[in-house]
Protein backbone atom coordinates (compact mmCIF):
# COMPACT_ATOMS: atom_id res chain seq x y z
CA UNK A 1 0.00 0.00 0.00
CA UNK A 2 0.72 3.98 -0.28
CA UNK A 3 -0.35 7.27 1.38
CA UNK A 4 0.50 10.39 -0.22
CA UNK A 5 -0.55 13.72 1.08
CA UNK A 6 0.17 17.06 -0.87
CA UNK A 7 0.12 20.50 1.12
CA UNK A 8 0.11 23.93 0.06
CA UNK A 9 2.03 26.63 2.67
CA UNK A 10 0.41 29.34 3.77
CA UNK A 11 1.45 32.14 2.28
CA UNK A 12 3.48 33.52 -1.26
CA UNK A 13 5.01 31.33 -3.01
CA UNK A 14 7.89 33.24 -3.70
CA UNK A 15 8.26 34.95 -0.15
CA UNK A 16 7.22 31.69 2.26
CA UNK A 17 9.53 30.41 4.48
CA UNK A 18 10.62 27.47 3.00
CA UNK A 19 12.65 26.22 6.41
CA UNK A 20 8.90 25.49 7.74
CA UNK A 21 8.87 22.60 5.55
CA UNK A 22 12.11 21.06 6.56
CA UNK A 23 10.72 21.81 10.13
CA UNK A 24 7.12 20.01 9.42
CA UNK A 25 9.30 17.19 7.82
CA UNK A 26 11.82 16.82 10.46
CA UNK A 27 8.74 16.61 12.96
CA UNK A 28 7.25 13.79 11.57
CA UNK A 29 10.42 11.87 11.16
CA UNK A 30 11.25 12.42 15.03
CA UNK A 31 8.18 10.80 15.77
CA UNK A 32 9.26 7.45 13.98
CA UNK A 33 12.39 8.23 15.15
CA UNK A 34 13.95 8.02 11.77
CA UNK A 35 17.56 9.64 10.53
CA UNK A 36 16.24 13.39 9.90
CA UNK A 37 17.32 14.96 6.26
CA UNK A 38 20.26 17.67 5.98
CA UNK A 39 19.18 21.30 6.92
CA UNK A 40 19.10 22.66 3.34
CA UNK A 41 17.27 19.80 1.77
CA UNK A 42 14.71 19.90 -0.46
CA UNK A 43 14.02 16.09 -1.16
CA UNK A 44 14.09 13.39 1.09
CA UNK A 45 13.69 9.63 0.28
CA UNK A 46 14.96 6.91 3.43
CA UNK A 47 13.42 4.73 5.76
CA UNK A 48 10.66 5.71 8.50
CA UNK A 49 9.60 2.92 10.93
CA UNK A 50 8.52 -0.12 9.06
CA UNK A 51 7.74 2.80 6.34
CA UNK A 52 10.14 4.08 3.54
CA UNK A 53 8.80 8.15 2.89
CA UNK A 54 9.74 10.38 -0.05
CA UNK A 55 9.39 14.09 0.74
CA UNK A 56 9.33 16.78 -2.08
CA UNK A 57 9.55 19.97 -1.74
CA UNK A 58 8.31 21.95 -4.91
CA UNK A 59 7.42 25.75 -5.63
CA UNK A 60 3.83 26.01 -4.50
CA UNK A 61 3.42 22.91 -2.71
CA UNK A 62 5.36 19.72 -0.46
CA UNK A 63 4.58 16.02 -1.25
CA UNK A 64 4.43 13.35 1.63
CA UNK A 65 4.52 9.68 -0.31
CA UNK A 66 4.89 6.64 2.59
CA UNK A 67 5.06 2.91 1.05
CA UNK A 68 4.38 -0.03 3.45
CA UNK A 69 5.69 -3.51 1.96
CA UNK A 70 2.12 -5.26 2.88
CA UNK A 71 -1.33 -5.29 1.14
CA UNK A 72 -4.31 -4.33 4.07
CA UNK A 73 -6.56 -7.22 4.83
CA UNK A 74 -9.58 -4.24 3.76
CA UNK A 75 -9.30 -2.18 0.80
CA UNK A 76 -8.52 1.40 1.14
CA UNK A 77 -9.02 1.73 5.09
CA UNK A 78 -9.15 5.04 6.37
CA UNK A 79 -6.98 3.87 9.39
CA UNK A 80 -3.98 3.32 6.97
CA UNK A 81 -4.01 7.54 6.46
CA UNK A 82 -3.02 6.82 10.30
CA UNK A 83 0.92 6.76 9.15
CA UNK A 84 0.88 10.90 9.02
CA UNK A 85 -0.18 11.32 13.12
CA UNK A 86 -3.42 13.32 13.63
CA UNK A 87 -1.49 15.58 15.93
CA UNK A 88 1.66 15.91 13.38
CA UNK A 89 -1.41 16.83 10.84
CA UNK A 90 -3.43 19.41 12.78
CA UNK A 91 0.09 20.68 13.21
CA UNK A 92 0.68 21.63 9.59
CA UNK A 93 1.09 25.21 8.92
CA UNK A 94 -0.65 24.21 5.36
CA UNK A 95 -4.10 23.42 3.04
CA UNK A 96 -4.08 20.13 2.15
CA UNK A 97 -3.97 19.87 -1.54
CA UNK A 98 -4.90 16.32 -1.90
CA UNK A 99 -4.44 13.18 -0.48
CA UNK A 100 -4.62 9.20 -1.78
CA UNK A 101 -4.52 5.97 -0.51
CA UNK A 102 -3.19 3.81 -3.31
CA UNK A 103 -3.59 -0.40 -3.30
CA UNK A 104 -0.57 -2.25 -5.29
CA UNK A 105 -1.60 -5.55 -5.92
CA UNK A 106 -0.65 -8.41 -7.63
CA UNK A 107 -2.61 -8.75 -11.16
CA UNK A 108 -4.80 -11.62 -11.10
CA UNK A 109 -4.75 -14.31 -13.57
CA UNK A 110 -8.08 -13.13 -15.28
CA UNK A 111 -9.26 -9.59 -15.81
CA UNK A 112 -12.49 -10.78 -14.87
CA UNK A 113 -11.42 -10.52 -11.18
CA UNK A 114 -10.42 -7.09 -12.03
CA UNK A 115 -13.57 -5.80 -12.56
CA UNK A 116 -15.10 -7.43 -9.91
CA UNK A 117 -12.86 -5.41 -7.79
CA UNK A 118 -13.35 -2.28 -9.02
CA UNK A 119 -17.02 -2.53 -9.22
CA UNK A 120 -16.71 -2.98 -5.15
CA UNK A 121 -13.96 -0.25 -4.75
CA UNK A 122 -15.10 2.65 -7.03
CA UNK A 123 -17.64 4.86 -8.27
CA UNK A 124 -18.27 3.44 -12.19
CA UNK A 125 -19.79 6.55 -13.66
CA UNK A 126 -16.54 7.83 -13.36
CA UNK A 127 -14.44 5.17 -13.18
CA UNK A 128 -10.90 4.87 -15.24
CA UNK A 129 -8.98 1.94 -16.38
CA UNK A 130 -6.11 1.55 -18.23
CA UNK A 131 -3.03 -0.57 -19.08
CA UNK A 132 -0.12 1.34 -18.76
CA UNK A 133 3.47 0.65 -20.00
CA UNK A 134 3.41 -2.41 -21.78
CA UNK A 135 0.75 -3.99 -20.02
CA UNK A 136 2.97 -3.98 -16.95
CA UNK A 137 0.04 -2.56 -14.91
CA UNK A 138 -3.81 -1.59 -14.58
CA UNK A 139 -4.34 1.20 -13.15
CA UNK A 140 -7.49 2.46 -12.03
CA UNK A 141 -9.27 5.63 -9.93
CA UNK A 142 -12.80 7.09 -9.85
CA UNK A 143 -11.46 10.72 -8.85
CA UNK A 144 -13.76 11.08 -6.10
CA UNK A 145 -12.83 11.65 -2.71
CA UNK A 146 -14.45 8.84 -0.50
CA UNK A 147 -16.12 9.26 3.12
CA UNK A 148 -13.09 9.46 4.88
CA UNK A 149 -11.99 12.34 2.86
CA UNK A 150 -8.73 10.61 0.13
CA UNK A 151 -8.60 9.90 -3.24
CA UNK A 152 -8.61 5.91 -4.13
CA UNK A 153 -6.71 4.82 -6.81
CA UNK A 154 -5.69 1.23 -7.56
CA UNK A 155 -2.64 -0.43 -9.31
CA UNK A 156 -2.38 -4.15 -10.11
CA UNK A 157 1.41 -4.83 -10.94
CA UNK A 158 1.44 -7.23 -13.84
CA UNK A 159 4.35 -10.31 -12.91
CA UNK A 160 7.47 -9.41 -13.75
CA UNK A 161 7.07 -5.28 -13.22
CA UNK A 162 9.52 -4.71 -11.03
CA UNK A 163 9.53 -2.18 -8.04
CA UNK A 164 11.33 0.61 -9.57
CA UNK A 165 8.69 0.46 -12.06
CA UNK A 166 6.12 0.19 -9.97
CA UNK A 167 7.42 3.32 -7.86
CA UNK A 168 7.26 5.18 -11.05
CA UNK A 169 3.83 4.16 -11.84
CA UNK A 170 2.62 5.33 -8.51
CA UNK A 171 4.53 8.68 -8.78
CA UNK A 172 3.24 9.74 -12.24
CA UNK A 173 -0.39 8.71 -10.54
CA UNK A 174 0.28 11.48 -7.63
CA UNK A 175 1.65 13.80 -10.14
CA UNK A 176 -1.43 13.59 -12.45
CA UNK A 177 -3.63 14.05 -9.31
CA UNK A 178 -1.66 16.99 -7.25
CA UNK A 179 -1.32 18.87 -10.80
CA UNK A 180 -5.04 18.48 -11.67
CA UNK A 181 -5.79 19.76 -8.73
CA UNK A 182 -3.15 22.61 -8.49
CA UNK A 183 -4.53 23.40 -11.78
CA UNK A 184 -8.07 23.80 -10.44
CA UNK A 185 -6.90 26.96 -8.37
CA UNK A 186 -7.02 28.58 -11.60
CA UNK A 187 -10.24 27.60 -12.41
CA UNK A 188 -10.84 28.94 -9.22
CA UNK A 189 -9.56 31.92 -9.75
CA UNK A 190 -12.23 33.00 -12.89
CA UNK A 191 -15.33 32.16 -11.06
CA UNK A 192 -13.66 34.71 -8.30
CA UNK A 193 -12.98 37.63 -10.65
CA UNK A 194 -15.54 36.62 -13.16
CA UNK A 195 -18.30 38.48 -12.28
CA UNK A 196 -16.10 41.77 -11.71
CA UNK A 197 -14.90 41.20 -15.83
CA UNK A 198 -18.64 41.04 -16.37
CA UNK A 199 -18.86 44.23 -15.13
CA UNK A 200 -16.19 46.12 -16.70
CA UNK A 201 -17.30 44.41 -20.08
CA UNK A 202 -20.68 45.65 -19.80
CA UNK A 203 -19.20 49.77 -18.93
CA UNK A 204 -16.68 49.26 -21.64
CA UNK A 205 -19.41 48.59 -23.83
CA UNK A 206 -21.63 51.24 -22.78
CA UNK A 207 -18.47 53.42 -23.38
CA UNK A 208 -17.83 52.61 -26.86
CA UNK A 209 -20.80 52.82 -27.73
CA UNK A 210 -21.12 56.34 -26.67
CA UNK A 211 -17.84 57.76 -28.24
CA UNK A 212 -19.91 58.75 -30.94
CA UNK A 213 -21.89 61.65 -28.85
CA UNK A 214 -21.07 65.08 -28.56
CA UNK A 215 -17.45 66.37 -28.47
CA UNK A 216 -17.81 68.30 -24.88
CA UNK A 217 -17.92 64.28 -23.58
CA UNK A 218 -14.84 63.27 -24.73
CA UNK A 219 -12.85 64.24 -22.22
CA UNK A 220 -15.42 62.52 -19.06
CA UNK A 221 -15.74 59.25 -21.61
CA UNK A 222 -11.42 59.16 -21.41
CA UNK A 223 -11.45 58.72 -17.83
CA UNK A 224 -13.73 56.46 -17.23
CA UNK A 225 -12.39 54.89 -19.91
CA UNK A 226 -9.02 54.93 -18.16
CA UNK A 227 -10.63 53.46 -14.51
CA UNK A 228 -11.79 50.06 -16.65
CA UNK A 229 -8.47 50.01 -18.00
CA UNK A 230 -6.87 50.84 -14.45
CA UNK A 231 -9.37 47.58 -13.44
CA UNK A 232 -8.70 45.70 -16.02
CA UNK A 233 -5.20 46.00 -15.16
CA UNK A 234 -5.69 45.22 -11.59
CA UNK A 235 -7.20 42.28 -12.27
CA UNK A 236 -4.67 41.54 -14.80
CA UNK A 237 -1.69 42.04 -12.16
CA UNK A 238 -3.63 39.51 -9.59
CA UNK A 239 -4.32 36.48 -11.52
CA UNK A 240 -1.38 36.52 -14.18
CA UNK A 241 0.24 33.92 -11.53
CA UNK A 242 -2.10 31.96 -10.92
CA UNK A 243 -3.08 31.31 -14.80
CA UNK A 244 0.27 31.43 -15.38
CA UNK A 245 0.67 28.50 -13.19
CA UNK A 246 -2.35 26.89 -14.42
CA UNK A 247 -0.86 26.52 -17.71
CA UNK A 248 2.15 24.97 -16.75
CA UNK A 249 0.62 22.50 -14.68
CA UNK A 250 -2.16 21.33 -17.30
CA UNK A 251 0.81 20.44 -19.43
CA UNK A 252 2.74 18.60 -16.79
CA UNK A 253 -0.80 16.63 -16.56
CA UNK A 254 -1.06 15.82 -19.90
CA UNK A 255 2.37 15.16 -20.26
CA UNK A 256 2.39 12.33 -17.14
CA UNK A 257 -0.76 10.69 -18.81
CA UNK A 258 1.21 11.01 -22.30
CA UNK A 259 4.55 9.09 -20.46
CA UNK A 260 2.02 5.91 -19.17
CA UNK A 261 1.21 5.13 -22.37
CA UNK A 262 -2.00 3.74 -21.78
CA UNK A 263 -4.02 1.33 -24.17
CA UNK A 264 -7.57 0.71 -23.05
CA UNK A 265 -8.70 -2.14 -21.07
CA UNK A 266 -12.02 -4.11 -21.37
CA UNK A 267 -13.23 -1.25 -23.12
CA UNK A 268 -13.19 1.28 -20.24
CA UNK A 269 -12.37 4.80 -20.48
CA UNK A 270 -8.64 5.68 -19.80
CA UNK A 271 -7.07 8.42 -17.81
CA UNK A 272 -6.60 10.61 -21.03
CA UNK A 273 -10.15 9.95 -21.90
CA UNK A 274 -11.80 11.16 -18.62
CA UNK A 275 -9.71 14.27 -18.37
CA UNK A 276 -10.42 14.86 -21.75
CA UNK A 277 -14.25 15.03 -20.14
CA UNK A 278 -14.27 16.02 -17.34
CA UNK A 279 -10.82 18.41 -16.70
CA UNK A 280 -10.52 19.97 -20.19
CA UNK A 281 -13.45 21.87 -20.29
CA UNK A 282 -12.55 23.42 -17.34
CA UNK A 283 -8.74 24.59 -18.24
CA UNK A 284 -10.55 25.89 -21.46
CA UNK A 285 -12.50 27.85 -19.33
CA UNK A 286 -9.36 29.24 -17.75
CA UNK A 287 -8.25 29.82 -21.33
CA UNK A 288 -10.78 31.45 -22.46
CA UNK A 289 -11.36 33.66 -19.44
CA UNK A 290 -7.55 34.75 -19.54
CA UNK A 291 -8.00 35.40 -23.51
CA UNK A 292 -10.92 37.51 -22.93
CA UNK A 293 -9.53 39.57 -19.98
CA UNK A 294 -6.12 40.38 -22.38
CA UNK A 295 -8.57 40.94 -25.16
CA UNK A 296 -10.04 43.54 -23.10
CA UNK A 297 -7.61 45.37 -22.13
CA UNK A 298 -6.29 45.38 -25.68
CA UNK A 299 -9.80 46.50 -26.23
CA UNK A 300 -9.80 49.38 -23.81
CA UNK A 301 -6.33 50.88 -24.63
CA UNK A 302 -7.44 51.53 -28.43
CA UNK A 303 -10.43 52.97 -27.23
CA UNK A 304 -8.68 55.43 -24.64
CA UNK A 305 -6.30 56.09 -27.58
CA UNK A 306 -9.10 56.85 -30.10
CA UNK A 307 -10.05 59.37 -27.54
CA UNK A 308 -7.59 60.73 -26.83
CA UNK A 309 -6.52 60.88 -30.49
CA UNK A 310 -10.47 63.15 -30.45
CA UNK A 311 -9.57 65.50 -27.79
CA UNK A 312 -6.32 66.30 -29.56
CA UNK A 313 -7.45 66.92 -32.41
CA UNK A 314 -10.20 69.21 -31.05
CA UNK A 315 -7.69 70.87 -28.55
CA UNK A 316 -5.68 71.48 -31.55
CA UNK A 317 -9.15 73.45 -33.20
CA UNK A 318 -9.39 75.27 -30.21
CA UNK A 319 -5.83 76.39 -31.19
CA UNK A 320 -6.50 77.41 -34.67
CA UNK A 321 -9.36 79.07 -33.52
CA UNK A 322 -7.32 81.39 -30.62
CA UNK A 323 -4.70 81.60 -33.31
CA UNK A 324 -7.03 83.00 -35.76
CA UNK A 325 -8.20 85.26 -33.48
CA UNK A 326 -4.95 86.66 -32.19
CA UNK A 327 -3.76 87.13 -36.01
CA UNK A 328 -7.30 89.39 -36.06
CA UNK A 329 -6.39 91.12 -33.26
CA UNK A 330 -2.61 91.64 -34.53
CA UNK A 331 -4.30 93.08 -37.60
CA UNK A 332 -6.65 95.36 -35.97
CA UNK A 333 -3.66 96.67 -33.72
CA UNK A 334 -1.38 97.35 -36.84
CA UNK A 335 -4.11 99.73 -38.44
CA UNK A 336 -4.76 101.41 -34.97
CA UNK A 337 -0.88 102.02 -34.94
CA UNK A 338 -0.70 103.44 -38.48
CA UNK A 339 -3.92 105.67 -37.68
CA UNK A 340 -2.24 106.92 -34.42
CA UNK A 341 0.80 107.41 -36.57
CA UNK A 342 -0.93 109.71 -38.63
CA UNK A 343 -1.73 111.09 -35.52
CA UNK A 344 1.01 111.46 -34.22
CA UNK A 345 2.61 113.23 -37.27
CA UNK A 346 -0.28 115.93 -37.49
CA UNK A 347 0.49 116.11 -34.02
CA UNK A 348 4.44 117.09 -34.12
CA UNK A 349 4.13 118.85 -37.50
CA UNK A 350 1.67 121.39 -35.49
CA UNK A 351 4.29 122.16 -32.90
CA UNK A 352 6.98 121.66 -35.42
CA UNK A 353 5.89 124.40 -37.22
CA UNK A 354 5.04 126.42 -34.83
CA UNK A 355 8.64 126.43 -33.72
CA UNK A 356 9.98 126.85 -37.28
CA UNK A 357 7.57 129.49 -37.64
CA UNK A 358 9.02 131.67 -34.67
CA UNK A 359 12.81 131.04 -36.10
CA UNK A 360 11.41 132.17 -39.18
CA UNK A 361 9.81 135.39 -38.22
CA UNK A 362 12.88 137.92 -38.24
CA UNK A 363 13.34 137.23 -42.00
CA UNK A 364 9.91 137.90 -42.47
CA UNK A 365 10.64 141.47 -41.52
CA UNK A 366 13.49 141.53 -43.56
CA UNK A 367 12.25 140.11 -46.83
CA UNK A 368 8.50 141.56 -46.71
CA UNK A 369 6.69 138.40 -46.77
CA UNK A 370 4.01 138.32 -43.99
CA UNK A 371 4.61 135.65 -41.15
CA UNK A 372 1.30 133.96 -42.08
CA UNK A 373 2.85 133.19 -45.56
CA UNK A 374 5.97 132.46 -44.39
CA UNK A 375 4.78 129.60 -42.14
CA UNK A 376 2.30 128.23 -44.86
CA UNK A 377 5.46 127.66 -46.75
CA UNK A 378 7.32 126.08 -44.23
CA UNK A 379 4.35 123.66 -42.98
CA UNK A 380 5.08 120.95 -46.09
CA UNK A 381 8.44 121.21 -45.50
CA UNK A 382 7.85 120.09 -41.63
CA UNK A 383 5.48 117.23 -42.25
CA UNK A 384 7.71 115.59 -45.11
CA UNK A 385 10.80 115.68 -42.80
CA UNK A 386 8.63 114.34 -39.58
CA UNK A 387 6.82 111.85 -41.51
CA UNK A 388 10.57 110.32 -42.98
CA UNK A 389 11.75 111.18 -39.02
CA UNK A 390 8.94 109.12 -37.91
CA UNK A 391 8.96 106.32 -40.17
CA UNK A 392 13.03 105.62 -39.77
CA UNK A 393 12.69 105.12 -36.43
CA UNK A 394 9.32 102.50 -36.66
CA UNK A 395 11.83 100.80 -39.40
CA UNK A 396 14.74 100.69 -36.07
CA UNK A 397 12.54 99.60 -33.73
CA UNK A 398 11.91 96.59 -35.96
Amino acid sequence: MAAYLAVRPIGDAVTRDRSVDLQQLRALLTHYGAPLPAEDATHYFGPMGKYTLKWEQHTEFVTYTVFLDQIGQRPFDPAEFDVFPENWRADLKAERITSILLRLVPRPAEDAQIAEALQDWFVPESLAVASVLEDAAVIASDFRIDPAGHMRMAVFASEGTGSRRLGRIVQRLCEIETYKSMSMLGFAKVREFAAQLDRLDAELIDLMAGMAGTSAMAEDTLHRLLDISVGLEALSADASYRLGATEAYQAIVSQRIGALRETRFMARQGFDEFMMRRYEPAMRTVKSSETRLNKMSARASRAAELLRTRVDVERSAQNQAILASMDKRSDLQLRLQHTVEGLSVVAISYYAVSLVGYMLYPLAERSGISKGTLTALAVPVVVILVWGLLRRLRHKIK
